[in-house]
């Protein structure tokens, strides 16, 4: 598959989106879907640092990407461009730290 840019994702993703008949709907599910999904993230972190278990980067990558689909998703419900999420969140990130990250910088 070739490279996809974050407007072009999100228009993929919500192929696959139920469209709700309410709007409080897709909130809720976007919102417990995000929830549940980084649940699953902490599940795959915790068999590693505390089960002992190898690190599965292949379930853990199948979760990050159900929370990319979600955030998609939550761009749409709420009409924001998920470019503009990704851009606004590097600007935000360069101002805090526009020498790298520096632990002795945080608020």
């Amino acid at each position: 598959m070739e490279e996809i840019g974050f407007r072009e994702y999100q228009k993929l993703a919500m192929r696959t989106c139920k469209a709700f008949d309410r709007r409080e709907d897709a909130i809720a599910n976007v919102g417990l879907g995000l929830t549940g999904e980084c649940g699953e993230v902490a599940d795959v972190i915790k068999k590693h640092l505390c089960g002992g278990k190898e690190l599965d980067k292949l379930h853990l990558q199948e979760e990050l990407g159900d929370i990319l689909w979600y955030i998609a998703e939550a761009c749409e419900v709420f009409d924001i461009d998920f470019l503009q999420v990704a851009q606004g969140n590097i600007e935000k990130l360069m101002k805090r730290y526009p020498k790298g990250f520096d632990s002795n910088a945080i608020r």
